[in-house]
């Protein structure tokens, strides 16, 4: 593990980063954020409930969830891949990091944290896109052909559900990175 840290700590004072290209790490990276928090947020707070008082359940709901995912999951993935390179990029810039899962302050901590919360949003994200998404759509396919699928309604409020579990991690993500930037 040391030779780890000791590689880490060669890699990063070797990386004289310009402060041009750590703006627009930061920028991206906070664009990103925008994209991917503020997809969840809109569509868990504005759009699914708004769409679900006007439609109610059914084939049309349905069409229209398929419809954002089919938009929104690119987007958020995009999100994440720059997020990743970003944030790495800024971790290795900044003087509190101390090396690989070296906890030595209260920045790393709080990083290390957040970087838990992002890998519940991955798990989550990944179980919606290869589980649950396509279980909805069998079934909504099997009532769009009139026959019964009366355990669509349990997956879609399973679905709202995750949809705002990765919100509610996206804003402590959110929070965690105001806490490292303050003792930072």
């Amino acid at each position: 593990m040391q030779w780890v840290r000791s590689a880490i700590s060669d890699l990063q004072s070797a990386i004289s980063m310009p402060p041009l290209l750590l703006a627009l790490s930061y920028w991206l990276h906070m664009l990103a954020t925008i994209v991917w928090v503020g997809g969840l947020a809109m569509m868990a707070l504005v759009a699914w409930p708004g769409a679900q008082k006007i439609l109610g359940p059914g084939p049309t709901m349905a069409a229209l969830v398929a419809e954002w995912q089919r938009r929104f999951n690119p987007l958020a993935w995009l999100s994440l891949a720059v997020l990743i390179a970003t944030g790495l990029t800024q971790m290795t810039a900044n003087k509190n990091y101390a090396g690989f899962l070296n906890i030595a302050n209260a920045w790393t901590a709080a990083i290390l944290t957040k970087h838990i919360a992002v890998g519940g949003m991955i798990v989550i994200g990944a179980f919606m896109n290869g589980a649950l998404q396509p279980a909805l759509a069998r079934l909504a396919l099997l009532e769009s052909r009139g026959k019964p699928a009366p355990e669509i309604e349990i997956l879609r409020r399973r679905e709202l559900a995750l949809i705002r579990l990765n919100l509610a991690c996206g804003i402590l993500v959110l929070a965690l990175t105001a806490v490292a930037r303050a003792v930072g």
